[in-house]
């Protein structure tokens, strides 16, 4: 039985040439299971997730996928990595069960045979194999997810990359991909990039914040959340309190609640009449990290 796999991201760095910085040193050690990389868009998710996937090169820094060198052996690299991009595009006439057997070919399954069984387990686990005759362009969204993860899986590879799953999918579909997805990260790494905060909080074992390239905080959901016990107060503001609540406290979100404005507040101790303790959540860790509250570069980062 061979040891599951690890993912080494050692001081990556990526400059575009229109001088924005995308990544500056960028250190992880990703295990094998689930793994959340956490920020908003253009956070510079996108941009490791294309480097991961040898779209692109790095300006500096390694990465290590086992004892295969992701930036130097594309080509191997390349035939144990599973990538389902933010947007993929299919071929709407196509049917599922055809497309997916053309894929098979072109990653060197040559038996006739051993592609339809291989189409078959691939469609049967992302529960599309009743509708293998459909054309793509009549799927929904989550289907098409689906199928794309269907793709991402031949080669039973070492390394899933799955960029923005849920964007787009309504709650319904979101679960069950999820689902699927919860269902994949035995002994490969399944990184997971997202804006979404619930995405991570239900589905990673691990995760890291991004921020304009850097990565800010590294933990485990579970433990983040629990350290941030007693330090979260919420209170329920008029719209016209709001100004100076936020000129007085360290805010780190705030939610409208039946028209009326939920504050949470970051504070170690009871910040005054009115707030009440909030049992914290992933979110609270999000926006607290990017408030620089918390996270292992907080004093670089402003909100």
């Amino acid at each position: 039985m061979h040891p599951p796999v690890e993912l080494q991201i050692r001081h990556v760095s990526k400059t575009y040439a229109n001088g924005v910085q995308a990544l500056k040193d960028v250190s992880l050690t990703i295990p094998a299971g689930m793994y959340g990389l956490l920020g908003a868009n253009g956070a510079g998710k996108s941009t490791l997730m294309r480097i991961l996937a040898t779209l692109q090169d790095p300006d500096a820094g390694s990465i290590m996928l086992g004892d295969i060198d992701v930036v130097a052996q594309k080509d191997k690299t390349r035939r144990t990595l599973g990538y389902l991009p933010q947007e993929f595009g299919v071929y709407p006439k196509a049917s599922a069960e055809d497309l997916l057997e053309h894929f098979a070919l072109l990653k060197g399954v040559a038996s006739r045979t051993e592609r339809r069984a291989l189409v078959e387990v691939l469609l049967r686990q992302v529960n599309l194999w009743d509708v293998r005759k459909q054309r793509l362009g009549g799927y929904s969204g989550g289907m098409r997810q689906r199928f794309g993860v269907a793709v991402a899986l031949l080669g039973n590879p070492k390394l899933m990359i799955v960029d923005e799953p849920t964007a787009g999918l309504d709650p319904a579909e979101r679960v069950r991909f999820l689902n699927l997805l919860s269902e994949l990260g035995e002994n490969s790494v399944v990184l997971l990039s997202t804006h979404i905060v619930e995405d991570v909080s239900e589905l990673c074992t691990r995760m890291a914040i991004i921020d304009r390239g850097e990565i800010l905080l590294e933990a485990e959901p579970l433990r983040a959340v629990s350290e941030l016990r007693g330090r979260i107060w919420r209170r329920v503001v008029a719209r016209s309190e709001l100004a100076t609540i936020e000129q007085q406290y360290q805010v780190i979100s705030t939610k409208l609640l039946a028209g009326r404005t939920v504050v949470h507040v970051f504070h170690p101790d009871t910040p005054g009449t009115g707030f009440e303790p909030a049992e914290p959540d992933l979110e609270d860790v999000y926006f607290s990290t990017m408030a620089g509250h918390i996270g292992r570069r907080a004093n670089m980062v402003t909100v």
